[in-house]
């Protein structure tokens, strides 16, 4: 049973008064040189590490999630405090390009002295993820990018884990407090009229969100009617569908069943990545297999997070149940995953009552006739965050269902799969709506931080007006271009 603290909502007067302080400590926190926002996002990550012993068992009691996923995670958290500190030395973002003056430039006109860079945006709010209680929350990976950019952040706090979500801001007020950074450029609120009275606040720049459709998109919806709309990258859901060739099913019918069966059960499939569909030929033996593995080899999901995702869950399951071509295979006891099972000409015939995330530990296995059908339902899935193909060899059925993928989601999977989310360079947590409302945008990687910021160019402004990042002789070595090519 997981124990929730109880924390009282923050007032009206309280969130005027933690957006004013953010507006405030814009400026000044921008103005920070790289050094010192690399320290203070190191000085979260080492107080996260220190503090491991007393924020996993308080995770626990909140959660239910195991103290190992809890490690790990918080693991991750203060990994891509790093790594995103690492960014800002670095100064790649800042996208610096210089162009001087060319009287001579042959579009038929001089053209001026142009220098431009990004700078941030302002103050961010981050709605908080009840399912990362580290890495998609207080000081996640939206608190982290947004830091970085050098935007002061207000988290609205999960109602899943308040009292962690109080001693992980504690952590960051104080990783500021000895940098020096301006007061108040973190915030937390609580509460659900905190949250959306601090989202149209006029002093909040742009907003961050991960969790449900139908709250990202309310949410949304507010952020685009203020007098100023402001960017919503919202996270909302993904049914993130595998499919599988013919020849895979044949060659590693075991091995994908297996596969699957532990994507669908880890962290009782309450992750934005798990599998909720999975596309198998219908002479396929992977049915039978996963049938037989839940009865001799289950794999344990553990508890719901919270009664309102068991609910919601619960409900999810019902609407494709009900159907009258969907059938249970196997599982759904307590513990168990939930496997359900219909047909390709099912899907693509009531794609609105199928094609939905059940946010928990069931799947939905479709089995298709021929490789037409196939590829009929990969090029009708919507927008996801992943798509996933299983396949022996490159041949023209995994040329066209690479082609669906791509047209489908931010991250394209080769027999692999999708919950395992590096925190890197080159990733992308993405993808068209309903997956995202912002499907240039990722939530997880150091591509992260361009969501914070706006391209501003000085147009023959003199030396002494220019940012120092801007400026000929380059005082703090950021990389650039330079009329076309790339300089230091």
């Amino acid at each position: 049973m997981s124990t929730v603290e109880s924390i009282r909502d923050t007032t009206a007067e309280e969130v005027d008064a933690i957006a004013a302080a953010a507006a405030a400590a814009a400026a000044p926190w921008a103005a920070m040189g790289p050094t010192d926002r690399a320290r203070v996002l190191r000085g979260i990550a080492d107080r996260l590490d220190a503090q491991a012993a007393e924020l996993i068992p308080l995770a626990m009691r909140e959660t239910h999630l195991s103290e190992p996923r809890l490690a790990g995670e918080l693991k991750r958290t203060s990994f891509q405090l790093r790594l995103f500190a690492q960014a800002v030395l670095d100064g790649d973002f800042l996208d610096v390009r210089i162009d001087t003056a060319d009287a001579d430039w042959p579009m038929g006109a001089p053209r001026p002295d142009l220098r431009r860079m990004n700078i941030a945006l302002g103050p961010v709010v981050n709605f908080a993820a009840s399912n990362f209680p580290f890495a998609f929350s207080v000081a996640g990976g939206d608190t982290a990018s947004a830091l970085a950019a050098g935007c002061p952040v207000i988290v609205k706090a999960s109602p899943g884990h308040p009292a962690l979500s109080r001693a992980v801001g504690q952590l960051i007020d104080e990783a500021l407090a000895e940098c020096d950074a301006p007061s108040r450029t973190f915030g937390l609120v609580f509460g659900r009229d905190a949250g959306v009275q601090v989202l149209t606040h006029p002093a909040v720049a742009a907003a961050a969100f991960t969790g449900s459709t139908a709250g990202g998109r309310a949410l949304y919806d507010l952020a685009a009617r203020r007098p100023v709309p402001i960017p919503f990258y919202g996270e909302l859901g993904s049914i993130n569908p595998v499919f599988v060739t013919g020849e895979a099913a044949r060659t590693r019918p075991t091995e994908i069943a297996s596969g699957l069966l532990t994507a669908v059960s880890a962290s009782a499939g309450q992750l934005c990545t798990k599998p909720g569909l999975i596309a198998i030929p219908e002479e396929a033996t992977v049915f039978s297999e996963l049938a037989e593995l839940i009865r001799d080899r289950p794999v344990p999901t553990g508890d719901m997070l919270n009664a309102e995702i068991a609910a919601g869950f619960t409900r999810a399951v019902e609407q494709v149940r009900e159907h009258s071509n969907v059938e249970l295979l196997a599982g759904g006891g307590p513990g168990e995953a939930l496997l359900l099972a219909t047909t390709a000409r099912t899907v693509l015939s009531d794609p609105d009552a199928l094609l939905h995330e059940m946010f928990g530990p069931a799947t939905l296995l479709v089995s298709y006739r021929n490789t037409d059908e196939l590829l009929e339902l990969a090029r009708s899935v919507g927008g996801q965050l992943t798509v996933s193909i299983f396949g022996d060899q490159v041949d023209d059925t995994a040329r066209a269902l690479t082609a669906a993928a791509v047209g489908a989601a931010g991250r394209v999977l080769w027999n692999s799969w999708p919950t395992g989310l590096s925190v890197t360079y080159a990733q992308q947590h993405g993808g068209p709506y309903p997956a995202t409302t912002a499907p240039t945008a990722t939530s997880v990687g150091t591509a992260a931080i361009s969501r914070f910021l706006r391209p501003v160019t000085y147009q023959s402004v003199p030396e002494d007006l220019l940012p120092l990042e801007l400026r000929t002789e380059n005082p703090l070595s950021v990389p650039r271009s330079v009329n076309g090519a790339r300089a230091q």
